[in-house]
């Protein structure tokens, strides 16, 4: 992964003044980075919680030192969901990360729901485009007469999305049920049976906020206001959404394709979720789409089988399966460490149209589907299924994750009091270093990473 900051020398006093104290008697440096982050682009808001959006060279050190993915893991080299969860949660504010938060991030059910939101969206994003092309198009001097087949195709994008929402509404609710292992965090106090309810709603606005930040940084950090707009509207509904924006408003021929035909608004008393909406409305050739990532799907819908393919491939062989989200499944190597990409390295790979296979040329784009797939869909055959799927997911250990519970203390101690490692005097550090590791040591340290890394046998 490329560094943003080139140089390891980390100048103790930078950007501010020397002022004379009059309680302590002495010279104290008043810095101003605090200023110059929340007056610049450095912060951005996100249901108004303050993230970082970018990094000083003090916290990228101690980001890579102490909270980046280490080289012993799966597939260390390509990017993962693992690695933009690290980075989401360093750059979270004070507020949020604490180890009942840490824990939920560290659970399958929260890891499963994240891969759903981003196959969503990236799928949403492309369909705006669209929209937007099609207004053009559609307007001004040499304005276009939309044909039967362009209205086909709309209704066909609108029953994909549709389709994803359903995905993603299954993982939803898992989570507002309390599903599995993330039984500990629902709102019900068991055996009393009394809600949590405020603990609940500033548990819930945390989550959303990361969630928000995961999907952006997922996507390239593109559009950040349409991806949060609608993350208020798939979670909050119409009526209670936080984020509003002058300028993408869309038409009611637009929103009817985006948000589907299951998309109500009612009395705000009596108003459910998009999310919730979408299960409580369930066509019976989408039903396979509940069992996605549980059992392996028996038929021959080839969309179902489309779905099923994007869910549960993982991101390291997403290049093979010809499967774009995003960054995931990218080489590192052509990243930085705020996971931004790097054209310079990209230009050393010599990517083009014909060679291309994490789609970084082509760039995002909709496929167009057949005008019937639809009607096809009906005659289609789903068939009982005997087998079912086992994801494997390598979570934060006890150790690490009660380290990113204890975050932001660590950084301030890292900037206060604690010794960054650089290159020199590690380099020093081990020229000095006279004790060596027995073989017993070296050979049980590789047996152990051998044992972890190799297919076992059955």
């Amino acid at each position: 992964m490329i560094r943003i900051y080139n140089d390891d020398f980390v100048p103790k006093y930078v950007n501010g003044h020397w002022g004379w104290n009059a309680e302590k008697d002495c010279l104290q440096f008043d810095s101003h980075t605090k200023d110059t982050r929340e007056g610049g682009n450095e912060i951005i808001v996100t249901c108004g919680f303050k993230f970082l959006a970018s990094l000083n060279q003090v916290e990228e050190l101690i980001f890579r030192q102490e909270f980046q993915r280490p080289p012993t893991t799966y597939d260390a080299d390509v990017i993962l969901l693992q690695d933009i969860r690290n980075l989401a949660t360093y750059l979270a504010p004070p507020e949020i990360v604490n180890e009942e938060f840490c824990e939920f991030v560290n659970t399958k059910t929260m890891h499963t729901f994240l891969k759903a939101l981003i196959i969503y969206f990236d799928y949403f994003l492309k369909v705006v485009e669209f929209i937007l092309i099609r207004r053009d198009e559609i307007h001004g001097d040499k304005a276009q007469i939309q044909s039967t087949e362009s209205n086909e195709l709309k209704r066909v994008y609108s029953a994909n999305l549709a389709q994803y929402r359903l995905l993603l509404a299954r993982e939803y609710s898992n989570i507002v049920l309390g599903m599995n292992d993330v039984k500990k965090f629902h709102h019900i106090a068991p055996i009393i049976n009394i809600s949590w309810s405020i603990k609940d709603r500033a548990f819930h606005e945390t989550i959303l906020a990361f969630s928000t930040q995961v999907v952006w940084i997922t996507l390239h950090r593109q559009d950040f206001t349409l991806i949060d707009m609608e993350m208020n509207r798939l979670f909050r509904s119409e009526h209670f959404k936080l984020s509003h924006s002058d300028r993408v408003k869309f038409t009611d021929a637009e929103a009817r394709l985006l948000y589907g035909k299951n998309s109500r608004r009612c009395n705000y008393r009596s108003q459910n979720s998009p999310l919730i909406q979408e299960l409580n409305n369930v066509e019976k050739r989408n039903r396979p789409i509940l069992w996605i990532g549980r059992r392996k799907y028996q038929g021959n819908d080839v969309r179902i089988l489309e779905i099923e393919l994007q869910f549960i491939v993982n991101a390291a062989q997403m290049s093979l399966a010809n499967i774009s989200l995003g960054i995931l499944g990218h080489p590192k190597c052509i990243y930085n460490t705020l996971l931004k990409l790097d054209w310079e390295a990209v230009r050393q790979y010599k990517f083009s149209e014909t060679y291309d296979p994490y789609g970084i040329i082509k760039q995002p784009y909709l496929t167009i589907p057949s005008r019937n797939q639809e009607e096809l869909r009906k005659l289609s055959k789903t068939y009982e299924s005997f087998y079912e799927l086992q994801s494997q997911i390598e979570y934060w250990t006890p150790e690490r994750t009660r380290k990113f519970s204890r975050l932001h203390s660590i950084v301030e101690y890292f900037k206060t009091e604690g010794i960054l490692t650089d290159v020199w005097i590690r380099c020093t550090r081990e020229v000095e270093d006279t004790t060596y590791l027995g073989v017993e040591e070296i050979m049980k340290s590789f047996n152990e990473q051998k044992e972890k890394l190799r297919k076992k046998k059955h």
